[in-house]
């Protein structure tokens, strides 16, 4: 993969003739500093006058819309940005209407649940206005693992033990959630390699080793990130060199493997900076350097020059 931006020669980017009109910018970990819950100064005004020089900015999280759009409130977001949340489930604007997309079947829901049942704990999110929208089974056990998680979204979960029973045929599954220790996780994904409903879902892991924290995301069959820019590119008449990704984990990673400019956060584990140069990724500046910033700053001046040139 060939970079599309035209970068200083010794930050490694070569030049190419494909400018960037969409960007789909990852949150934790990558749009956010680290512990903290707020966009930087620079991160917003990057944002903005991405957009007003025409570039489509699309946030793509594994945060579900509930818990994305607050943290974005006052960036001055275009209504129309699109929100890629739930690790590429669901697409919605800023402003709430529906985009696109994919739920997962409850039956292989239920199934999933017998299989991990006894390996760290679950959740799972249903596509409702209104709340509960989060399902647990063990409050207790979900609280002393994700107490921050479960802090911010207290009003949106319910308690429901069998969980299996807020699972039924009529329910608008989003996505399910494991989460346990790193460990737990292994064990977890060696399960669901193995069981009967093994091909029929998307698992895609998020590790944070720094907290011993792994968690395994539960989606519709096909659904990513990646689908999911893929087909909002797709949607806009964008063609794929002319987009960019950037993000810092691993549920980023088939994200930065489709976009015609993948780029990894400095703050990436090692084992992701590694792969970056078989992967064609560049290596941006970390989410506390505002490296978001920088690239969109970059973006930004190529596109200028690109359309510069084509009035000459």
């Amino acid at each position: 993969m060939t970079s599309s931006l035209p970068l200083a020669s010794e930050d490694g980017f070569a030049a190419s003739a494909h400018p960037i009109r969409l960007v789909a910018i990852d949150m934790d970990g990558t749009l956010l500093p680290d512990f903290s819950a707020v966009v930087s100064e620079r991160n917003q005004r990057a944002l903005r006058e991405a957009q007003q020089a025409g570039i489509v900015v699309a946030i793509a999280t594994g945060r579900r819309q509930a818990f994305t759009a607050p943290l974005l409130q006052d960036v001055g977001l275009r209504a129309d940005t699109p929100l890629i949340t739930s690790n590429g489930a669901v697409t919605r604007s800023f402003s709430g209407e529906r985009i696109d997309f994919t739920h997962l079947d409850p039956a292989v829901a239920r199934g999933l649940c017998g299989v991990l049942r006894g390996v760290g704990l679950m959740v799972f999110t249903l596509d409702k206005a209104t709340k509960p929208d989060l399902i647990v089974e063990d409050m207790v056990k979900v609280k002393g693992r994700l107490a921050k998680w479960v802090e911010s979204n207290r009003p949106s979960i319910a308690e429901v033990c069998p969980i299996e029973d807020a699972l039924g045929d009529g329910v608008d599954l989003i996505q399910g959630m494991a989460a346990g220790t790193i460990d737990e996780m292994i064990e977890a994904e060696r399960r669901l390699k193995e069981c009967a409903w093994a091909g029929q879902f998307e698992c895609i892991r998020t590790a944070y080793p720094g907290n011993d924290l792994s968690i395994l995301d539960l989606l519709p069959k096909g659904v990513s990130k990646r689908s999911a820019l893929e087909r909002l590119a797709n949607r806009l008449g964008i063609a794929r060199e002319e987009t960019m990704a950037i993000g810092d984990n691993w549920n980023d990673e088939a994200m930065l493997d489709w976009a015609g400019t993948g780029v990894l956060m400095g703050n990436a584990t090692e084992e992701l900076r590694n792969l970056a140069p078989q992967r064609g990724w560049l290596v941006g500046p970390t989410n506390s350097e505002d490296g978001v910033a920088v690239m969109l700053e970059r973006a930004i001046s190529f596109l200028s020059c690109a359309e510069g040139s084509a009035r000459v």
